[in-house]
């Protein structure tokens, strides 16, 4: 399957979240993205070293900066249980607008075409690092690293294409 591209339409898919009441959440993304300008990021992995100390940490800085520039929504995707998610999210006292959503199965992902075999690591099947800017559905944007890099996907890359 063909990853994701500029000008292609959001796939659906259910991912789930706690929400503010400690509640966990089922969640269509097209019920989070429809009609509003959205940043969607994936990462390889909860708690890994790139993800925990530069992705994450660049939109939760940056996110202020995105939502004045109208961004409705910033999301963090990994293939991760809602609970680990849970748990890494509370290691960002700061963070007042990422949304940190858990793909369990990696379904979602799968629909993106951003999945990263990382079973030699014993990983399993992952998402690749990857920054998406969408707006009512359609991808404006669409920063994929080819693996677990860092290089195209930051808070800063959405910046600019906003």
């Amino acid at each position: 399957m063909a990853p994701i591209a500029v000008g292609d339409s959001l796939p659906d898919g259910t991912l789930a979240y706690f929400d503010e009441q400690d509640q966990l959440q089922n969640v269509s993304i097209h019920s989070l993205a429809a009609g509003k300008k959205i940043v969607l990021f994936g990462v390889p992995g909860a708690f890994t070293p790139t993800c925990s100390t530069k992705h994450v940490p660049g939109f939760v800085e940056k996110a202020d900066e995105l939502k004045s520039k109208g961004v409705s929504e910033i999301l963090c995707l990994s293939v991760n249980d809602p609970f680990v998610m849970k748990a890494w999210a509370k290691t960002y006292p700061e963070n007042k607008h990422v949304k940190f959503l858990a793909d369990g199965s990696g379904t979602y992902t799968h629909a993106l075409g951003l999945e990263l075999d990382l079973s030699e690591k014993g990983l399993g099947t992952r998402s690749r690092r990857f920054s998406l800017l969408v707006e009512d559905l359609k991808v404006k944007a669409a920063n994929l690293e080819s693996g677990g890099e860092f290089t195209v996907s930051s808070a800063d890359d959405i910046l600019k294409a906003l």
